[in-house]
This record gives C-alpha cells, sequence and structure tokens, in this order.
C-alpha cells in the first residue's frame, strides 16, 4: 500500500539519479525494497545520533513549517535530515555526519514499509527541505534538557 502523495515524492527522489528509470527499477526488484541515491545535487543529508534526531525532530514538530524528509535506520541508532545541497560540507558540530557530493544514501521506496531504514517525515515531492539554521537551533533546543539547561522536552 502507498500513501497520498507517493507519485510525487517518488518523481522529486528519483530526479537525484544519474538514470532515474534505473532507480525505480531498484526499488521494484530489491527485496528490501531501498534504492542508492547520490547526495550533493538536490539535497544533503545530516545524519544524528538517534535520541539527538529523535528529540530534534520532536522540536521541528512544533514549528509552523513542516521539516523536509527525515529517514531513520534499523533501530532508530540514526535518524537522517534532508538540507540544502553544500550544507554537509560547511557543517561544524560534534557527533554529527554529513553526506554531500560524493555520497551515496540508501533511500527507501516513499509508503512502503522496510525491515531497515525507513521515513519518518516523506518527501513531500515539492523538494521541501529543512533549513539548516531552524535544524541547528532545534538540536540546541533539544540537547538543553539532557545537559540540565532550561530547553523544553519535545
Amino acid at each position: 500500500m502507498t500513501t497520498p502523495g507517493t507519485k510525487t515524492a517518488v518523481d522529486w527522489l528519483v530526479s537525484a539519479a544519474p538514470d532515474p528509470e534505473a532507480c525505480r527499477r531498484q526499488w521494484r526488484r530489491n527485496p528490501l525494497g531501498v534504492a542508492l541515491l547520490p547526495a550533493g545535487r538536490r539535497w544533503d543529508v545530516l545524519i544524528l545520533p538517534g535520541e539527538l534526531g529523535q528529540a530534534t525532530l520532536g522540536v521541528l514538530a512544533l514549528l509552523p513549517a513542516p521539516p523536509g524528509p527525515v529517514l531513520a535506520d534499523s533501530g532508530d541508532a540514526r535518524l537522517g535530515f534532508f538540507v540544502p545541497p553544500g550544507t554537509a560540507s560547511r557543517w561544524i558540530g560534534t557527533g554529527v555526519r554529513g553526506a554531500g557530493r560524493g555520497s551515496w544514501i540508501v533511500v527507501p521506496y516513499p509508503g512502503r514499509a522496510t525491515d531497515g531504514v525507513r521515513w519518518l517525515v516523506l518527501p513531500d515531492g515539492r523538494g521541501t527541505l529543512t533549513d539548516p539554521a531552524v535544524l541547528e537551533l532545534a538540536m540546541h533546543e533539544a540537547a538543553a534538557p539532557a545537559e540540565g539547561g532550561t530547553g523544553r522536552k519535545p
């Protein structure tokens, strides 16, 4: 079963692939329902440790504008936030990994259940990405309770 908006999400995702039709075939044929897509063309991905990523997503969910796509690996050990291209090469942050130009990411088919990586926030098909400045502020807000600060818990 697929969710509403899947076609536009798929179209947007495969637009980053060197061969969009090969990407579609890979999704159909891969028993895990995933494909590899290059980062750095339409988006970069900032990868946060699971606990911080979940808390950060909770803070972003309180904002009026929705975040861009967010992936979680199996077990929620890491979350990947889709941000504008070029962000990964400029990001300075302890414990945050960046996937930018020259990196490839495992991407599940939108709206289809998989045993591994999955969407926490589906792509909207319009290219909405998380603003890196907003993501950084949300990370600080999310980390503040853990550091004994005065931030809210998500």
